[in-house]
């Protein structure tokens, strides 16, 4: 008896240190996490931050009830809803950052799997969908979170084809190119051009059995070129000219582009502007769409490319973990955030599985094999249909997670109603005494204009403060349609007295560097960021 007693002590204690052990890992992993919102009363499938600190969440119209209704007399009516007819429920909110209050918008057709992207005015455009939403063409114009706008439904114009997965950039004259969609290869544009949608090949030369076309990486250069990526090639795109000017190498390791599900960014822009990189990371095996298999392993590999160089090629490595549908979000100081996805299956309903619940941190001045950084994992699946936006407080919004067709709430992954926000280490406590506060930038600057930012400190500053800008994207499908961080040229930083400090700053030259609009302007000290306050950059 006492041996069987002593084995079950040794077991016992055992055990207990494994979980400890397993506990103070967990622990020590940079960043930490937090719930912002238990019921958001919709999955959100499209998410963009507006300058009024409030955040766009939309999902589809006809996907039936959700859990959030819409004010009394809204209903929206519509005949050829196969499941709601007479629908009472809100299919897009808006948040309030400052309360975390979610305020129901209505929307009138169906934005399924659509695009979106901010005009210069800081209104957001989203284009597209399924059904009635086809060819649409909507219009969100934020505004006071005590106030009440709502979605637009533009009636006097519609896209000249209709668009289903497709992608929008903004453009340095402030239009919008809206790319391909499916069974859609070509390009139009918003404002409408003269001629409407031009035929765009390159969609359907890389377009294979399980489509891995839609969606694109659409990249603005600084030379005022687009890097478009589909499937597993890229091409330099001359809008201006509706040419191709070259092709890049294809990318090893299978299709990236919907369903299989990579994502994209592009590094921060600096320096004199001439250079741009491209990273391209994870996705599923090819096949794997084809038979609905949501075991197959995911690919962790990432590529790199100086799309600006006279002769690119891709830089190969491989992240921790294999991934399917991360989100990669700019960071103000020039990392690169991975969040979201999984590490089997593909993009689609009930197609994934084994969460990849570690974020990562990409850290693109570091050589190869040092670039990755594990972070404090999460504990909420976020697989097809989920978001994640960079905050001007520095933090990731995350939401969204919906992989069945309608709302299903008891499933081994359900429907995802919770908005949580992840901190990267930056805005740990520990280093509060370097996080700057700005005190003093303009409301708005003209390209090339020379302004001067005033930030306090709580410890003195040694060395320089960046004053970076960061884009507001529009986030859907695992990629960030628009995204961009800009580093600004920068004098030293000069005490101002009262301890504050002044930095001199030049703004974007022009259009191709930064498109016109509304940009969060973060002030960073040694790798800390301020609170962003929002600047206008005009013409």
């Amino acid at each position: 008896m006492d041996s069987l007693l002593l084995q079950c002590w040794v077991l016992f204690v055992f055990t207990a240190a494994v979980t400890l052990c397993g506990l103070l890992a967990r622990a020590e992993l940079p960043g930490s996490w937090e719930l912002l919102v238990a019921n958001a009363g919709i999955a959100s499938m499209h998410t963009a931050v507006t300058r009024y600190n409030t955040v766009v969440l939309l999902d589809r119209t006809n996907i039936g009830p959700s859990r959030k209704m819409l004010p009394r007399g809204h209903c929206r009516y519509d005949r050829t809803d196969a499941f709601l007819k007479r629908d009472c429920y809100a299919h897009s909110v808006v948040l309030d950052l400052q309360t975390n209050n979610i305020r129901p918008l209505m929307i009138l057709t169906d934005t399924w799997c659509s695009s979106g992207q901010f005009l210069p005015d800081g209104t957001l455009l989203q284009t597209g969908g399924d059904m009635d939403g086809l060819k649409k063409i909507r219009k969100f114009e934020p505004c006071e979170a005590h106030l009440f706008c709502n979605w637009v439904e533009l009636k006097d114009v519609e896209l000249v084809n209709g668009r289903w997965y497709a992608t929008n950039q903004i453009l340095p004259d402030g239009s919008v190119i809206i790319v391909g969609g499916r069974a859609t290869n070509t390009i139009e544009y918003y404002p409408p051009r003269k001629g409407g949608a031009v035929l765009f090949p390159f969609l359907a030369d890389v377009e294979d059995t399980q489509m891995d076309n839609l969606y694109p990486y659409v990249h603005l250069l600084p030379n005022g070129r687009l890097f478009i990526f589909a499937n597993n090639k890229a091409v330099l795109y001359d809008h201006e000219a509706n040419k191709v000017i070259r092709d890049f190498p294809p990318l090893a390791g299978g299709p990236r582009n919907y369903p299989s599900a990579g994502s994209s960014a592009m590094l921060a822009l600096q320096g004199d502007y001439s250079t741009a990189v491209i990273v391209v990371c994870g996705g599923a095996q090819y096949g794997a769409f084809l038979e609905k298999s949501a075991e197959t392993p995911a690919h962790g590999s990432c590529g790199r490319i100086v799309a600006t160089a006279s002769d690119p090629v891709w830089e190969m490595e491989d992240m921790p973990f294999g991934r399917i549908m991360g989100d990669m979000v700019m960071l103000p100081t020039g990392d690169v955030l991975i969040i979201n996805g999984a590490q089997a299956g593909t993009q689609g309903f009930e197609m994934a599985s084994n969460p990849c619940l570690y974020p990562l941190l990409y850290r693109p001045d570091q050589p190869v094999g040092l670039r990755y950084m594990t972070l404090n994992p999460g504990t909420v699946p976020r697989l097809y249909h989920s978001t994640a936006n960079l905050l001007p407080d520095g933090r990731i919004l995350i939401a969204g997670s919906n992989p069945h067709y309608f709302y299903k709430f008891k499933a081994e992954f359900p429907t995802e109603l919770r908005i949580e926000a992840f901190s990267p280490e930056y805005l740990s406590a520990d280093r509060a005494n370097i996080r700057p506060e700005i005190q003093g930038i303009p409301e708005r600057v003209r390209y090339g204009e020379v302004f001067d930012v005033s930030v306090s400190v709580p410890l003195p500053v040694v060395g320089i403060v960046e004053v970076n800008f960061g884009s507001a994207p529009f986030a859907t499908h695992s990629f960030s349609q628009g995204q961009r961080l800009v580093k600004l040229a920068v004098t030293n930083t000069f005490p101002d007295g009262n301890g504050r400090y002044r930095i001199g700053c030049t703004a974007p030259p022009n259009g191709m560097v930064a498109p016109p609009g509304y940009y969060m302007a973060f002030a960073v000290n040694q790798g800390v960021p301020s609170v962003a306050r929002w600047v206008q950059l005009v013409d």
